[in-house]
């Protein structure tokens, strides 16, 4: 990752077997929600190691307001800060692009030389970035949302 700071959009890590939430589910409730395994928990405490591995210490952690985000954040950085720019728009395509237009203005006011991470979805990375995240990848991606270095933040790496 760049010294020179940037945004780092994490997709969550390892969540239960399937795709999108169950019908039905509600934010703010984790049990309707399809939310971390116990492997996704233990990624994201990798990640969190990582980061002190690597003395880096982001100015913001932001989430997505679903549980798997939420709990990412948490337990690799042990904050974080809701904004709904970073929600999923999975059910709902049409939400993608006011979403993307929140998350490009604040990239375009970003100061040079901070480091904030995204915690998100799939979906909201592909839409900003043009490219496919695994659970758990983080993309770092610079004032214009242009990925610049893509990789998984393990504490071994």
């Amino acid at each position: 990752m760049a010294r020179e700071g940037g945004v780092l959009l994490i997709r969550h890590t390892s969540t239960e077997p399937g795709v999108g939430d169950p019908p039905g589910f509600t934010l703010g409730q984790c049990s309707s929600q399809r939310n971390l395994s116990e492997a996704g928990r233990a990624e994201a405490v990798d990640i969190g190691a990582w980061f002190r591995q690597h003395g880096l210490e982001p100015r913001a952690v932001l989430s997505s307001q679903w549980c798997r985000c939420q709990d990412t954040a948490r337990l690799a950085f042990g904050r974080h800060e809701d904004w709904l720019a970073l929600n999923s728009t999975f059910a709902i395509q049409d939400q993608q692009a006011p979403q993307l237009q929140m998350l490009r203005r604040r990239l375009r006011q970003f100061p040079s030389g901070s480091l904030e991470v995204w915690v998100t979805h799939q979906v909201t990375m592909i839409g900003l970035t043009g490219a496919y995240p695994a659970m758990g990848e983080g993309f770092l991606v610079d004032a214009g949302g242009t990925l610049q270095a893509r990789g998984l933040m393990r504490s071994g790496s």
